[in-house]
């Protein structure tokens, strides 16, 4: 299921390139210039239309297809709104095939997002010109997408396309929130803590199976996968019923979990399965809780350990476990109050902060 998935948006990814950023001819260099107008233009007039307050904050998504995680990101903006009142709120995709499929409609009514170079650009724009900026990255670990909000705050910080005013760019302060599992210590263990409260109450019944993204080995930057080990310790200070898996990470897949469990001697008896992810989207809706299964008398490993085109769900059901449509907990992160106010958090630090040296990354340690 993952390698098709991956296909299909490399696929995906080249026909964008090809259409949108490397054409040939005169005729196609126009559709693209006119693209990108038609773009800024209609993030400058939002921008411009919804202008309250002399700051502003950006939220920063992978992006979704689904309603139920546009619902999440709502009702983040609203609660945002309200915990920093002197401050406008804009909410940004930094996945071109996550804009394009929502543009058309995929799953969902037609809705339109933007990428964080447009908002940026806007808030720079006459008429507007923020005081203060301040990005917060949605993301969950520090890894391979938090490294391109980076790089869209220093390409706009240092005039990369030429077309911002300079003076507005050496006075304007901007600041960066960092994602739910920057700190090895003071966010894992909060994390934890709060997923603690939440389900507890399940974690007495059975396992409590949280599914991340994660990064390949090639794409682990920062080495930022370590996160997800890390809270799966803390959260086992709790109950040793609390297991934390991927999707993406070497090493960290369904069937690692399942090993890890059964070391433990946990041999049956419900799994309950729980998106670690910002929001229930693609993966959670498929990966973890969709009915794709391969089980042919026994599944099949691939080469790195995992078991493809089968859910979280029909995994751990042929693996003899009490797992099914019941035990599936489709809520992303930000649905959570308690988590979502973590990021909340890191706002609010960043806000009371240093202004961001944008020339150096805020990496993890």
């Amino acid at each position: 299921m993952k390698k098709i998935k991956f296909l299909m948006m490399a696929i995906a990814a080249i026909f964008l390139a090809v259409n949108f950023t490397a054409c040939s001819n005169d005729d196609d260099k126009n559709s693209i210039d006119n693209n990108y107008t038609i773009y800024q233009n209609a993030v400058n007039q939002t921008v411009k239309t919804q202008k309250k307050n002399p700051k502003v904050i950006l939220l920063v998504a992978f992006g979704s297809t689904w309603q139920q995680a546009y619902d999440a990101f709502d009702a983040t903006v609203e609660a945002y709104k309200t915990a920093f009142p002197g401050y406008d709120v804009f909410l940004s995709f930094s996945s071109a095939i996550c804009i394009n499929r929502a543009a058309a409609g995929e799953n969902v009514k037609p809705r339109n997002f933007y990428a964080p170079p447009f908002w940026l650009n806007a808030f720079a724009q006459e008429g507007v010109k923020y005081s203060e900026i301040v990005v917060q990255s949605l993301q969950v670990i520090p890894g391979e997408e938090y490294t391109r909000v980076i790089n869209y705050i220093k390409d706009f910080a240092n005039n990369a396309n030429g077309d911002i005013d300079d003076k507005y760019l050496s006075n304007v302060t901007i600041k960066l929130g960092v994602p739910l599992l920057q700190d090895a210590e003071s966010d894992v263990n909060e994390v934890a803590k709060q997923l603690n409260i939440l389900y507890n109450a399940r974690a007495k019944e059975g396992v409590i199976a949280f599914m991340g993204h994660g990064n390949p080995d090639s794409y682990d930057t920062y080495k930022a996968n370590v996160r997800y080990t890390q809270l799966e310790e803390a959260l086992q200070t709790y109950s040793k019923n609390y297991y934390v898996g991927t999707v993406d990470m070497m090493e960290n897949f369904k069937t690692h979990v399942l090993k890890r469990m059964q070391d433990n001697g946990i041999k049956s008896g419900k799994v309950y399965c729980h998106p670690l992810m910002s929001i229930d989207g693609d993966h959670g809706h498929n990966d973890m809780a969709g009915d794709d299964d391969a089980w042919d008398n026994g599944f099949e490993e691939n080469e790195e350990g995992e078991v493809e085109d089968t859910s979280w769900k029909m995994y751990f059901h042929h693996m003899g476990y009490t797992c099914d449509n019941s035990t599936m907990i489709e809520k992303g992160l930000l649905e959570l109050p308690t988590i979502r106010q973590i990021w909340m958090n890191h706002t609010r630090d960043a806000i009371n902060g240093e202004p961001l040296d944008y020339y150096h990354s805020k990496n993890p340690e």
